[in-house]
Protein backbone atom coordinates (compact mmCIF):
# COMPACT_ATOMS: atom_id res chain seq x y z
CA UNK A 1 0.00 0.00 0.00
CA UNK A 2 2.99 2.44 0.72
CA UNK A 3 4.00 1.79 -2.89
CA UNK A 4 0.58 2.04 -4.39
CA UNK A 5 0.54 5.51 -2.03
CA UNK A 6 4.30 7.14 -3.89
CA UNK A 7 3.07 6.66 -7.37
CA UNK A 8 1.67 10.22 -8.75
CA UNK A 9 -0.45 11.75 -6.36
CA UNK A 10 -1.99 13.34 -9.73
CA UNK A 11 -0.43 16.76 -8.41
CA UNK A 12 -2.12 17.17 -5.34
CA UNK A 13 1.04 16.04 -3.07
CA UNK A 14 3.47 17.68 -5.69
CA UNK A 15 2.10 20.82 -5.83
CA UNK A 16 1.71 21.11 -2.06
CA UNK A 17 4.93 22.98 -1.80
CA UNK A 18 3.92 25.45 -3.87
CA UNK A 19 0.59 26.54 -2.48
CA UNK A 20 0.34 29.54 0.28
CA UNK A 21 0.01 27.52 3.70
CA UNK A 22 -1.46 30.38 5.52
CA UNK A 23 -3.38 33.61 4.45
CA UNK A 24 -2.16 37.08 5.63
CA UNK A 25 -2.91 37.41 9.09
CA UNK A 26 -4.85 40.72 8.16
CA UNK A 27 -7.25 39.05 5.98
CA UNK A 28 -9.97 39.58 8.98
CA UNK A 29 -9.19 43.50 9.16
CA UNK A 30 -10.99 43.38 5.43
CA UNK A 31 -14.17 42.52 6.99
CA UNK A 32 -14.37 44.36 9.91
CA UNK A 33 -12.87 42.13 12.05
CA UNK A 34 -13.31 38.12 13.42
CA UNK A 35 -17.15 38.63 14.79
CA UNK A 36 -18.18 41.01 11.96
CA UNK A 37 -16.82 37.87 9.47
CA UNK A 38 -18.41 35.31 11.49
CA UNK A 39 -22.01 36.95 11.08
CA UNK A 40 -20.70 37.92 7.44
CA UNK A 41 -19.87 34.05 6.63
CA UNK A 42 -23.39 33.09 8.52
CA UNK A 43 -25.69 34.84 6.39
CA UNK A 44 -23.80 33.84 3.24
CA UNK A 45 -24.58 30.41 4.02
CA UNK A 46 -28.20 31.07 4.64
CA UNK A 47 -28.21 32.40 1.45
CA UNK A 48 -26.84 29.71 -0.27
CA UNK A 49 -28.42 26.82 1.54
CA UNK A 50 -31.94 28.63 0.21
CA UNK A 51 -31.23 28.63 -3.26
CA UNK A 52 -29.02 24.82 -3.26
CA UNK A 53 -32.52 23.66 -1.74
CA UNK A 54 -33.66 23.86 -5.10
CA UNK A 55 -31.20 21.06 -6.00
CA UNK A 56 -32.43 18.66 -3.46
CA UNK A 57 -36.21 18.82 -5.68
CA UNK A 58 -34.22 19.16 -8.87
CA UNK A 59 -32.76 15.08 -8.09
CA UNK A 60 -35.58 14.31 -6.32
CA UNK A 61 -37.48 14.78 -10.21
CA UNK A 62 -34.43 13.93 -11.75
CA UNK A 63 -34.63 9.82 -9.83
CA UNK A 64 -38.22 10.31 -10.36
CA UNK A 65 -38.14 10.77 -13.92
CA UNK A 66 -35.55 7.91 -14.24
CA UNK A 67 -37.35 5.24 -11.97
CA UNK A 68 -40.92 5.89 -12.76
CA UNK A 69 -40.62 2.72 -15.39
CA UNK A 70 -40.25 0.13 -12.65
CA UNK A 71 -43.74 1.30 -10.69
CA UNK A 72 -45.70 1.54 -14.30
CA UNK A 73 -44.36 -2.40 -14.82
CA UNK A 74 -46.40 -3.62 -11.92
CA UNK A 75 -49.44 -1.39 -13.89
CA UNK A 76 -48.92 -3.08 -17.79
CA UNK A 77 -45.90 -1.62 -19.40
CA UNK A 78 -44.37 -4.40 -20.06
CA UNK A 79 -47.73 -6.09 -21.71
CA UNK A 80 -49.18 -2.84 -23.65
CA UNK A 81 -45.42 -2.61 -24.99
CA UNK A 82 -45.49 -6.35 -25.91
CA UNK A 83 -42.04 -6.76 -24.07
CA UNK A 84 -40.41 -9.73 -24.18
CA UNK A 85 -37.77 -12.07 -22.80
CA UNK A 86 -34.72 -9.48 -21.06
CA UNK A 87 -36.47 -6.33 -23.18
CA UNK A 88 -37.64 -4.38 -20.24
CA UNK A 89 -34.08 -4.96 -19.05
CA UNK A 90 -32.52 -3.44 -21.60
CA UNK A 91 -34.86 -0.39 -21.85
CA UNK A 92 -33.67 0.15 -18.25
CA UNK A 93 -30.26 -0.08 -19.43
CA UNK A 94 -29.83 1.74 -22.07
CA UNK A 95 -30.77 4.55 -20.09
CA UNK A 96 -27.33 4.11 -18.51
CA UNK A 97 -25.34 4.45 -22.19
CA UNK A 98 -26.23 7.91 -22.61
CA UNK A 99 -26.14 8.61 -18.62
CA UNK A 100 -22.20 7.21 -18.59
CA UNK A 101 -21.34 9.51 -22.55
CA UNK A 102 -22.03 13.09 -21.47
CA UNK A 103 -21.20 13.54 -17.90
CA UNK A 104 -17.63 14.02 -18.50
CA UNK A 105 -17.94 16.78 -21.57
CA UNK A 106 -21.04 18.19 -19.34
CA UNK A 107 -19.21 18.91 -16.44
CA UNK A 108 -16.39 20.77 -18.94
CA UNK A 109 -19.18 22.61 -20.46
CA UNK A 110 -20.67 23.91 -17.32
CA UNK A 111 -17.07 24.49 -15.87
CA UNK A 112 -16.62 26.68 -19.08
CA UNK A 113 -19.98 28.95 -19.32
CA UNK A 114 -20.21 29.09 -15.43
CA UNK A 115 -23.87 29.28 -15.55
CA UNK A 116 -25.90 26.46 -14.16
CA UNK A 117 -29.18 28.84 -13.28
CA UNK A 118 -29.68 28.40 -17.21
CA UNK A 119 -27.61 24.99 -18.09
CA UNK A 120 -29.24 22.55 -15.66
CA UNK A 121 -32.98 24.15 -15.87
CA UNK A 122 -32.54 23.53 -19.60
CA UNK A 123 -32.07 19.96 -19.12
CA UNK A 124 -34.66 19.43 -16.74
CA UNK A 125 -37.12 20.95 -19.78
CA UNK A 126 -35.58 18.15 -22.05
CA UNK A 127 -35.98 15.56 -19.49
CA UNK A 128 -39.36 16.36 -18.80
CA UNK A 129 -40.48 16.35 -22.33
CA UNK A 130 -38.70 13.17 -22.84
CA UNK A 131 -40.06 11.32 -19.64
CA UNK A 132 -44.00 12.61 -21.12
CA UNK A 133 -43.23 11.23 -24.83
CA UNK A 134 -41.55 8.15 -22.78
CA UNK A 135 -46.04 7.77 -21.87
CA UNK A 136 -46.52 8.10 -25.71
CA UNK A 137 -45.02 4.67 -26.66
CA UNK A 138 -46.00 2.16 -28.13
CA UNK A 139 -43.64 -0.53 -29.01
CA UNK A 140 -39.89 -1.67 -27.83
CA UNK A 141 -38.42 0.55 -29.86
CA UNK A 142 -39.81 3.99 -29.18
CA UNK A 143 -39.13 2.70 -25.53
CA UNK A 144 -35.55 2.09 -25.94
CA UNK A 145 -35.10 5.38 -27.74
CA UNK A 146 -36.93 7.28 -25.50
CA UNK A 147 -35.29 6.20 -22.47
CA UNK A 148 -31.69 6.93 -24.22
CA UNK A 149 -32.15 10.23 -25.35
CA UNK A 150 -33.72 10.71 -21.73
CA UNK A 151 -29.93 8.84 -20.20
CA UNK A 152 -28.13 11.89 -22.24
CA UNK A 153 -29.96 15.13 -20.85
CA UNK A 154 -30.46 13.63 -17.59
CA UNK A 155 -26.48 13.22 -17.26
CA UNK A 156 -25.76 16.81 -16.49
CA UNK A 157 -27.66 16.89 -13.54
CA UNK A 158 -26.35 15.07 -10.43
CA UNK A 159 -22.41 15.65 -11.21
CA UNK A 160 -23.37 19.36 -12.51
CA UNK A 161 -24.93 19.27 -8.74
CA UNK A 162 -22.10 18.08 -7.21
CA UNK A 163 -19.69 20.38 -8.80
CA UNK A 164 -21.71 23.27 -7.81
CA UNK A 165 -21.73 22.48 -4.28
CA UNK A 166 -17.81 22.05 -4.53
CA UNK A 167 -17.34 25.29 -5.69
CA UNK A 168 -19.25 27.17 -2.75
CA UNK A 169 -18.94 24.85 0.74
CA UNK A 170 -15.97 24.09 2.31
CA UNK A 171 -14.64 20.59 3.25
CA UNK A 172 -15.90 20.61 6.28
CA UNK A 173 -18.93 21.77 4.98
CA UNK A 174 -19.31 19.71 2.08
CA UNK A 175 -20.64 16.21 3.11
CA UNK A 176 -23.80 17.38 4.86
CA UNK A 177 -24.58 19.50 1.81
CA UNK A 178 -24.00 16.34 -0.45
CA UNK A 179 -25.96 14.26 1.86
CA UNK A 180 -28.51 16.85 1.58
CA UNK A 181 -28.53 16.42 -2.28
CA UNK A 182 -28.34 13.08 -2.04
CA UNK A 183 -31.18 12.15 -0.32
CA UNK A 184 -33.08 13.30 -2.96
CA UNK A 185 -32.32 10.74 -4.26
CA UNK A 186 -33.84 8.60 -1.35
CA UNK A 187 -36.89 10.85 -0.94
CA UNK A 188 -37.77 10.06 -4.58
CA UNK A 189 -37.93 6.71 -3.86
CA UNK A 190 -40.35 7.21 -0.36
CA UNK A 191 -42.44 9.71 -2.30
CA UNK A 192 -42.06 8.86 -5.96
CA UNK A 193 -43.41 5.28 -4.53
CA UNK A 194 -46.62 7.35 -2.96
CA UNK A 195 -46.96 9.41 -5.76
CA UNK A 196 -47.18 6.39 -8.44
CA UNK A 197 -49.43 4.72 -6.34
CA UNK A 198 -52.02 7.81 -6.48
CA UNK A 199 -51.38 7.74 -10.29
CA UNK A 200 -51.83 4.05 -11.10
CA UNK A 201 -54.57 3.63 -8.91
CA UNK A 202 -56.72 6.44 -9.94
CA UNK A 203 -55.61 7.46 -13.10
CA UNK A 204 -56.69 4.19 -15.37
CA UNK A 205 -58.63 4.45 -18.61
CA UNK A 206 -58.38 8.50 -17.98
CA UNK A 207 -59.09 9.75 -21.64
CA UNK A 208 -58.17 6.65 -22.83
CA UNK A 209 -55.13 6.31 -21.95
CA UNK A 210 -53.78 3.26 -19.55
CA UNK A 211 -53.00 4.55 -15.84
CA UNK A 212 -48.61 3.70 -16.57
CA UNK A 213 -49.21 6.36 -19.69
CA UNK A 214 -50.26 9.05 -17.01
CA UNK A 215 -47.28 8.25 -14.96
CA UNK A 216 -45.31 9.91 -17.71
CA UNK A 217 -47.69 12.32 -18.58
CA UNK A 218 -47.43 13.64 -15.27
CA UNK A 219 -44.25 13.36 -13.57
CA UNK A 220 -42.58 15.14 -16.86
CA UNK A 221 -45.11 18.01 -17.27
CA UNK A 222 -44.10 18.38 -13.22
CA UNK A 223 -40.64 18.39 -14.25
CA UNK A 224 -40.75 21.08 -16.88
CA UNK A 225 -42.41 23.32 -14.56
CA UNK A 226 -40.32 22.77 -11.72
CA UNK A 227 -37.12 23.80 -14.27
CA UNK A 228 -38.87 27.46 -14.97
CA UNK A 229 -38.85 28.25 -11.44
CA UNK A 230 -35.27 26.35 -11.35
CA UNK A 231 -34.07 29.60 -13.40
CA UNK A 232 -34.79 31.96 -10.75
CA UNK A 233 -33.77 30.27 -7.93
CA UNK A 234 -30.01 28.45 -8.43
CA UNK A 235 -26.95 30.30 -7.62
CA UNK A 236 -24.36 30.52 -10.64
CA UNK A 237 -20.40 30.15 -9.60
CA UNK A 238 -19.11 32.75 -7.26
CA UNK A 239 -17.62 35.09 -9.92
CA UNK A 240 -21.47 34.93 -11.37
CA UNK A 241 -23.05 35.83 -8.38
CA UNK A 242 -23.83 39.73 -8.15
CA UNK A 243 -27.60 39.33 -9.03
CA UNK A 244 -27.99 37.67 -5.33
CA UNK A 245 -24.75 38.39 -3.40
CA UNK A 246 -22.74 41.97 -2.54
CA UNK A 247 -19.41 42.43 -3.64
CA UNK A 248 -18.78 41.82 -0.15
CA UNK A 249 -20.28 38.32 -0.10
CA UNK A 250 -18.30 37.47 -2.96
CA UNK A 251 -14.97 37.96 -1.82
CA UNK A 252 -15.81 36.44 1.23
CA UNK A 253 -16.93 33.08 -0.67
CA UNK A 254 -14.10 33.24 -2.82
CA UNK A 255 -11.71 34.15 0.45
CA UNK A 256 -13.67 30.85 2.20
CA UNK A 257 -12.33 28.40 -0.82
CA UNK A 258 -8.96 29.83 -0.30
CA UNK A 259 -8.24 29.58 2.88
CA UNK A 260 -10.18 25.47 3.00
CA UNK A 261 -7.36 24.48 0.37
CA UNK A 262 -4.87 26.88 0.35
CA UNK A 263 -5.40 28.35 -3.04
CA UNK A 264 -8.31 29.75 -4.86
CA UNK A 265 -10.36 28.51 -7.74
CA UNK A 266 -9.56 32.01 -9.94
CA UNK A 267 -5.92 31.55 -9.21
CA UNK A 268 -5.80 27.74 -10.06
CA UNK A 269 -7.81 28.23 -13.15
CA UNK A 270 -5.72 30.97 -14.83
CA UNK A 271 -2.89 28.66 -14.67
CA UNK A 272 -5.18 26.00 -16.26
CA UNK A 273 -5.74 25.85 -20.19
CA UNK A 274 -9.26 25.12 -21.28
CA UNK A 275 -8.19 20.88 -21.14
CA UNK A 276 -5.75 20.82 -18.31
CA UNK A 277 -8.49 19.84 -16.05
CA UNK A 278 -9.71 16.50 -18.72
CA UNK A 279 -5.33 16.01 -18.90
CA UNK A 280 -4.88 16.10 -15.03
CA UNK A 281 -7.85 13.86 -14.47
CA UNK A 282 -7.33 11.56 -16.31
CA UNK A 283 -3.41 10.81 -15.63
CA UNK A 284 -4.24 10.70 -11.87
CA UNK A 285 -4.29 6.64 -10.95
CA UNK A 286 -6.66 7.85 -7.99
CA UNK A 287 -9.91 8.95 -10.42
CA UNK A 288 -9.56 5.24 -11.80
CA UNK A 289 -9.70 3.88 -8.52
CA UNK A 290 -12.56 6.00 -6.89
CA UNK A 291 -14.75 5.14 -10.15
CA UNK A 292 -13.46 1.38 -9.78
CA UNK A 293 -15.00 1.77 -6.79
CA UNK A 294 -17.86 3.20 -7.29
CA UNK A 295 -19.02 1.01 -9.55
CA UNK A 296 -18.22 -1.75 -7.56
CA UNK A 297 -20.63 -0.42 -4.93
CA UNK A 298 -23.29 1.37 -7.45
CA UNK A 299 -23.53 -2.94 -8.57
CA UNK A 300 -24.56 -3.67 -4.81
CA UNK A 301 -27.08 -0.87 -4.85
CA UNK A 302 -28.58 -2.38 -8.05
CA UNK A 303 -31.85 -3.16 -5.59
CA UNK A 304 -32.88 0.25 -5.57
CA UNK A 305 -33.98 0.02 -8.89
CA UNK A 306 -35.63 -3.43 -8.65
CA UNK A 307 -37.05 -1.78 -4.90
CA UNK A 308 -40.87 -2.14 -5.84
CA UNK A 309 -40.58 -6.21 -7.62
CA UNK A 310 -38.42 -6.61 -4.18
CA UNK A 311 -41.09 -5.33 -2.01
CA UNK A 312 -43.79 -7.57 -4.22
CA UNK A 313 -42.34 -10.68 -3.20
CA UNK A 314 -44.11 -10.09 0.09
CA UNK A 315 -47.48 -10.65 -1.89
CA UNK A 316 -49.14 -7.86 -1.36
CA UNK A 317 -51.47 -5.73 -4.09
CA UNK A 318 -49.80 -3.35 -6.45
CA UNK A 319 -50.71 -0.33 -4.50
CA UNK A 320 -50.10 -1.49 -1.55
CA UNK A 321 -46.49 -2.75 -2.92
CA UNK A 322 -45.72 0.78 -3.68
CA UNK A 323 -47.13 2.60 -0.06
CA UNK A 324 -44.51 -0.10 1.26
CA UNK A 325 -41.46 0.99 -0.25
CA UNK A 326 -41.97 3.91 1.07
CA UNK A 327 -40.79 3.78 4.93
CA UNK A 328 -37.33 1.86 3.89
CA UNK A 329 -36.54 5.10 2.10
CA UNK A 330 -37.68 7.55 5.05
CA UNK A 331 -35.42 5.73 7.49
CA UNK A 332 -32.61 5.50 4.82
CA UNK A 333 -33.15 9.37 4.95
CA UNK A 334 -32.56 9.79 8.29
CA UNK A 335 -29.72 7.69 8.21
CA UNK A 336 -27.79 9.24 5.69
CA UNK A 337 -28.61 12.81 7.15
CA UNK A 338 -27.53 12.12 10.45
CA UNK A 339 -24.29 9.88 9.38
CA UNK A 340 -23.49 12.63 7.29
CA UNK A 341 -23.64 15.48 9.69
CA UNK A 342 -21.40 13.38 12.41
CA UNK A 343 -18.49 12.76 9.22
CA UNK A 344 -18.61 16.55 8.66
CA UNK A 345 -18.46 17.33 12.05
CA UNK A 346 -15.15 14.12 12.59
CA UNK A 347 -13.63 15.19 9.43
CA UNK A 348 -13.74 11.30 8.76
CA UNK A 349 -15.00 9.55 5.71
CA UNK A 350 -13.85 5.85 5.98
CA UNK A 351 -15.48 4.64 8.60
CA UNK A 352 -18.47 6.42 7.46
CA UNK A 353 -18.84 4.55 4.10
CA UNK A 354 -17.90 1.26 5.51
CA UNK A 355 -20.09 0.75 8.52
CA UNK A 356 -23.86 1.56 6.41
CA UNK A 357 -22.30 -1.24 3.61
CA UNK A 358 -21.64 -3.51 6.14
CA UNK A 359 -25.17 -3.56 7.68
CA UNK A 360 -26.22 -3.60 3.91
CA UNK A 361 -24.69 -6.73 3.33
CA UNK A 362 -26.33 -7.79 6.75
CA UNK A 363 -29.72 -7.21 5.29
CA UNK A 364 -28.27 -8.96 2.03
CA UNK A 365 -27.61 -11.73 4.07
CA UNK A 366 -30.82 -11.71 5.71
CA UNK A 367 -32.84 -11.91 2.45
CA UNK A 368 -31.19 -14.43 1.45
CA UNK A 369 -31.82 -16.93 4.32
CA UNK A 370 -35.50 -16.58 4.85
CA UNK A 371 -38.82 -15.81 2.97
CA UNK A 372 -40.70 -15.04 5.97
CA UNK A 373 -42.59 -11.59 5.35
CA UNK A 374 -41.33 -9.55 8.38
CA UNK A 375 -37.36 -10.80 8.17
CA UNK A 376 -37.43 -9.62 4.52
CA UNK A 377 -38.84 -6.09 5.20
CA UNK A 378 -36.49 -5.49 7.87
CA UNK A 379 -33.74 -6.66 5.29
CA UNK A 380 -34.76 -4.06 3.21
CA UNK A 381 -34.35 -1.38 5.62
CA UNK A 382 -31.12 -2.43 6.34
CA UNK A 383 -30.12 -2.48 2.57
CA UNK A 384 -31.75 1.42 2.39
CA UNK A 385 -29.56 2.43 4.44
CA UNK A 386 -26.49 1.47 2.75
CA UNK A 387 -26.58 4.08 0.75
CA UNK A 388 -25.32 6.32 2.96
CA UNK A 389 -21.97 5.07 2.21
CA UNK A 390 -22.60 5.79 -1.72
CA UNK A 391 -23.51 9.44 -0.21
CA UNK A 392 -20.23 9.22 1.92
CA UNK A 393 -17.99 7.96 -0.92
CA UNK A 394 -19.08 10.88 -3.41
CA UNK A 395 -18.15 13.41 -0.19
CA UNK A 396 -14.78 11.86 0.12
CA UNK A 397 -13.96 11.86 -3.89
CA UNK A 398 -14.94 15.61 -4.21
CA UNK A 399 -12.81 16.35 -1.41
CA UNK A 400 -9.78 14.28 -2.49
CA UNK A 401 -9.48 16.45 -5.51
CA UNK A 402 -10.15 19.88 -3.77
CA UNK A 403 -7.80 22.31 -5.77
CA UNK A 404 -8.35 22.70 -9.31
CA UNK A 405 -11.23 23.31 -9.87
CA UNK A 406 -11.30 21.82 -14.18
CA UNK A 407 -9.33 18.84 -12.48
CA UNK A 408 -12.66 18.77 -9.96
CA UNK A 409 -15.06 18.58 -12.65
CA UNK A 410 -13.64 16.28 -14.56
CA UNK A 411 -13.04 13.58 -11.86
CA UNK A 412 -16.60 14.17 -10.19
CA UNK A 413 -18.25 13.35 -13.77
CA UNK A 414 -15.61 10.26 -14.74
CA UNK A 415 -16.18 9.16 -11.24
CA UNK A 416 -19.67 8.90 -11.62
CA UNK A 417 -20.47 8.28 -15.62
CA UNK A 418 -18.03 5.17 -14.78
CA UNK A 419 -19.70 3.78 -12.08
CA UNK A 420 -22.93 4.19 -13.86
CA UNK A 421 -21.68 1.38 -16.07
CA UNK A 422 -22.78 -0.93 -12.95
CA UNK A 423 -25.98 0.35 -13.45
CA UNK A 424 -26.50 -1.29 -16.85
CA UNK A 425 -24.98 -4.88 -15.84
CA UNK A 426 -27.05 -4.09 -12.62
CA UNK A 427 -30.42 -4.28 -15.32
CA UNK A 428 -29.08 -7.89 -16.22
CA UNK A 429 -28.87 -8.99 -11.86
CA UNK A 430 -32.21 -8.85 -10.60
CA UNK A 431 -33.69 -11.28 -13.41
CA UNK A 432 -37.28 -12.40 -12.83
CA UNK A 433 -36.31 -16.06 -12.91
CA UNK A 434 -34.10 -14.97 -10.55
CA UNK A 435 -36.92 -14.07 -8.11
CA UNK A 436 -38.92 -14.39 -5.50
CA UNK A 437 -36.04 -15.39 -3.58
CA UNK A 438 -33.59 -13.86 -5.79
CA UNK A 439 -30.56 -15.48 -4.04
CA UNK A 440 -27.99 -14.82 -6.85
CA UNK A 441 -28.75 -11.66 -7.04
CA UNK A 442 -27.94 -11.11 -2.91
CA UNK A 443 -25.14 -12.97 -4.04
CA UNK A 444 -23.62 -10.68 -6.03
CA UNK A 445 -24.67 -7.46 -3.86
CA UNK A 446 -23.00 -8.90 -1.42
CA UNK A 447 -19.41 -9.49 -3.31
CA UNK A 448 -19.63 -6.08 -5.06
CA UNK A 449 -19.98 -4.42 -2.06
CA UNK A 450 -17.33 -6.50 0.35
CA UNK A 451 -14.70 -5.27 -2.88
CA UNK A 452 -16.23 -1.44 -2.25
CA UNK A 453 -14.72 -2.05 1.46
CA UNK A 454 -11.73 -2.79 0.71
CA UNK A 455 -10.85 -0.98 -2.45
CA UNK A 456 -12.25 1.94 0.15
CA UNK A 457 -9.53 0.50 2.99
CA UNK A 458 -6.65 0.41 0.63
CA UNK A 459 -7.38 4.13 -0.54
CA UNK A 460 -7.65 5.32 3.19
CA UNK A 461 -4.19 4.01 3.82
CA UNK A 462 -2.84 6.04 0.30
CA UNK A 463 -4.14 9.08 1.51
CA UNK A 464 -2.75 8.58 5.51
CA UNK A 465 0.45 7.51 3.24
CA UNK A 466 0.46 11.41 1.63
CA UNK A 467 -0.08 13.04 4.72
CA UNK A 468 2.85 11.69 7.00
CA UNK A 469 5.31 12.45 3.69
CA UNK A 470 3.33 16.53 3.78
CA UNK A 471 3.67 16.60 7.46
CA UNK A 472 7.24 15.44 7.32
CA UNK A 473 8.23 17.98 4.36
CA UNK A 474 6.67 20.57 6.48
CA UNK A 475 8.40 20.00 9.43
CA UNK A 476 11.62 19.45 7.60
CA UNK A 477 10.95 23.34 5.96
CA UNK A 478 9.98 24.24 9.51
CA UNK A 479 6.92 25.93 7.96
CA UNK A 480 2.84 25.86 9.07
CA UNK A 481 0.64 23.01 8.94
CA UNK A 482 -0.84 22.55 5.51
CA UNK A 483 -3.23 20.84 3.28
CA UNK A 484 -4.36 17.54 4.37
CA UNK A 485 -6.00 15.20 2.73
CA UNK A 486 -9.56 13.97 4.70
CA UNK A 487 -9.40 10.31 5.37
Amino acid sequence: MSTIGSIGGGGEESNAEERPQALPSDVEVEFGGREVRLRLEKKLLRKLDMRMSMLVLIYILNYIDRTNVSAARLEGFEADLHLKGQQFNTVLGIFYVGYVLIQVPSNMFLNHIGRPSIYLPACMVLWGTLSCLTGATHNFTGALLARFFLGIVEAAVFPGALFLLSKWYKRSELGLRTALLSCGFLISNAFGSLIASGILSGMQGKLGHAAWRWLFFIEGALTISVAIIATFILPDFPENSQHFLSPEEIRLAVLRMQEDVGIGDEEMERRDSRFHGLRDALGDWRVYWLALALLSLVVSLSFSVFFPTLVETLGYSPTVTLLLCAPPWGFAAVVAFAVSRHSDKTGERFFHIVIPLFIGIIGFVTATLTMRLAARYLALFLMAQSLTGYICFLTWTSNTFAHSPSKRAVALAFVNAFSQLGNIASSYVWQKSWGPTYIHSYAICISTSGLGIIMCLIFRQVLANQNKRLEQRESSAATPRGYRFLL
